[in-house]
Parts: structure tokens; sequence; C-alpha cells
């Protein structure tokens, strides 16, 4: 045998290398909704989204984040994930606990309501949560046990002392208590898992909805995009992610 039939006979026993493949799991603060440049109208996937920001450094992105989804729809997901996936990342939890009727509430009723209805997602997140996101970071692990699994968590909506005329100072204060204990949760659970917990309380701290400079939407039409992050909030996700 000649050495070049060799060395072709040994590089087609090897195994292929594996190409690097990044799959975006999650909700709408993970499709982009609020962000605009849409390019799935129905999830809500924005081309600003800091999966898609991220899946322009990969050889095969998969981009199935929608806006909606709960820990258990999240699982439908999951099957977009393949044998090549080296990345999976994934925001989710906030639907579970009835983000969007917590700010409805919040925002039609007053301060007793609001906090009456902040209280009730709280013990959610605190007696419920922590079972359906250990059960969701399991399914990912078994589907892809050697890819990197990158949670994260969500925002504050409100800069302390903004100056929101749409929301009072105590419904503020109880939504950001409810946004620092949900990232308790979902980052102690991240770390059951074995998966990175990026926090991003700390960017958004000076950009809430009623800061100078907001990073988060107010009350917007479509409602959808509303207490979501714009354009500059998804980059601010981005740069955490990568950072």
């Amino acid at each position: 045998m000649s050495l070049m039939a060799g060395v072709l006979a040994i590089a087609l026993m090897a195994p292929a290398p594996i190409v690097p493949e990044y799959v975006a799991l999650g909700d709408s603060y993970a499709s982009g909704a609020g962000a605009g440049s849409y390019v799935d109208g129905s999830c809500r996937r924005s081309s600003n989204a800091y999966p898609a920001l991220r899946g322009k450094d990969f050889l095969s992105f998969r981009f199935v984040a929608c806006t909606g989804a709960t820990t258990k729809s999240v699982t439908s997901q999951v099957k977009a994930i393949t044998p090549a996936t080296t990345l999976v990342t994934i925001t989710i939890g906030g639907n579970d606990l009835g983000f969007v009727d917590v700010m409805t509430t919040c925002t039609l009723n007053g301060d007793r309501s609001c906090e009456k209805r902040v209280a009730k997602a709280r013990g959610f997140t605190r007696d419920q949560l922590p079972a359906r996101l250990d059960a969701t970071y399991a399914a990912i692990r078994n589907a892809a046990p050697r890819a990197e699994l990158v949670v994260l968590g969500y925002p504050r909506l409100f800069t302390p002392n903004d100056k929101c005329r749409t929301l009072s100072k105590r419904k503020r204060q109880a939504l950001n208590d409810a946004a620092d204990e949900l990232s308790e949760v979902t980052a102690a659970a991240a770390k059951r898992a074995g998966a990175r917990y990026v926090d991003v309380r700390e960017a958004f701290a000076d950009h809430g909805v009623c800061s100078g400079e907001p990073w988060i939407n107010a009350l917007v039409s479509p409602t959808q995009d509303s207490y979501h992050p714009a354009k500059a909030g998804q980059f601010a996700y981005f740069e955490a992610l990568t950072g």
C-alpha cells in the first residue's frame, strides 16, 4: 500500500468531525419579542434577538425559541437538538408563573391587587418552578449530553427611583422583587444541572422601562411586545452571553 493510500484509509476510518451547532430554546425573551425585525410572526423570532446574534458564529444554527413557551411546551423545542449540537441556550420560566397575567393585573388594577397577584407568582416560583426547571434542563442534557448548556435569566423591569406614570412605586418594587426571586431560583436550578447561568439584572440596572435610556419596552402596541427587551436590550443579552 502506498503512503497516500494508507493516509486515505486512515482518514476514511476516522470519525467525521462534529460541525459546531447552536440550538436556541425558550420563550419570548429568547425569541426576541419586542426587538422588531421579526423573521417569524407567530413566534416573534427577531433577527435582533440574542440567539440570532450569537448564531452568526456557528456553521449550523437552529432558532426554535417561541413566544408563550413554558417549561412544558419547550419540550417540543428540545427535539431540534441533534448529536452535532455543541451549544444550547434557554430562557424559560416566566410564562409558567403567569407573566402576562401578572403584568395585566398590575397595569389595570391598584397596588393591593398587583401585590396579591405578584405574591401568588412568587409562591409558584418557590414551590413549583424548581422541579419544572430541573425536568427541562434534564431533557436538554439527555438530548445533548456533551453540549454546553447556558441558562439566561430575566432582568428587573424597573430602575429604582425612576418616574413611571403607568405603574406606582409599590407595584414596581413588587415586580422587581419577584424578578430577583425568579433569578435566584433559576440560578440554583442551572447549577444543579451543571449549566452556566447568565444573570442579566445588573446589565439592565440603569435601563429599566421608565429610565432615561430604556432597554425594555413600556406598554406598547402590539401589546405582546410590552415589557420585553427592545433591540438594545437583546444586544445586552448577547454581550452578557458572550462576555
